[in-house]
């Protein structure tokens, strides 16, 4: 009796996480926990890694850079990248920013400066500050939150106040934009964050 019991119990857990929301077509499976699920229209097999941060950070919307034009100080200032994508400064105008590192953003401006405003230009771009990450579901306060380097889901939850009583504690949903393209992931809490990601905390099953 104990055994059909116990032989019940797994299956009905097992059938409650298959149904779990975020399961479906779109949607990266932590391979941690399970086969992975098609995403992309020709419904490609995409390992949960591919949302990891890696490589150089790429700009996007809401991001603040500090841009230095050596020996030019009506150039050197903060700037934020707009809705457009682009930052604007004197001389060059609108400079497109998203999608680019700050390294090739600052080749970008200088290649601009050289076509006819200053002969040798040396031009660094960093990011004076990141996009906000957000937050919502089972925690004490969601919303918007300055995002700092280095953070993980975990940290994200404790900056919105923490779990609530009925939070799935074990991973987290988070959507993100890779190459341009928006994907939806299940994490465990020790996954890094990226400027700009949406972290939802589920409620738990039982």
């Amino acid at each position: 009796m104990t055994r059909s019991l116990f032989i019940l119990t797994t299956a009905l857990m097992l059938a409650a996480c298959a149904g779990r929301p975020g399961a479906g077509p779109g949607t990266i499976v932590d391979t941690t926990r399970g086969p992975v699920g098609p995403v992309g229209r020709e419904g490609t097999l995409v390992p949960h890694e591919q949302i990891m941060p890696r490589g150089p950070y790429l700009l996007d919307t809401s991001d603040r850079l500090r841009v230095v034009v050596f020996g030019q100080e009506g150039l050197t200032n903060s700037y934020a990248v707009d809705a457009t994508g682009a930052i604007a400064m004197p001389l060059i105008g609108l400079v497109p920013a998203a999608g680019k590192s700050t390294d090739a953003l600052a080749r970008e401006i200088a290649g601009r400066l050289r076509g006819g405003f200053i002969r040798e230009p040396s031009v660094s771009v960093e990011v004076e500050t990141y996009r906000p990450f957000f937050i919502m579901g089972e925690v004490t306060a969601g919303g918007q939150f300055p995002f700092v380097s280095g953070m993980t889901a975990q940290n994200a939850i404790a900056i919105a106040g923490g779990f609530t009583p009925r939070a799935n504690r074990w991973n987290v949903e988070v959507t993100r934009k890779v190459n341009g393209q928006l994907y939806r992931a299940d994490v465990p809490l020790t996954h890094p964050l990226a400027p700009g990601d949406t972290v939802v905390v589920r409620e738990r099953w039982f």
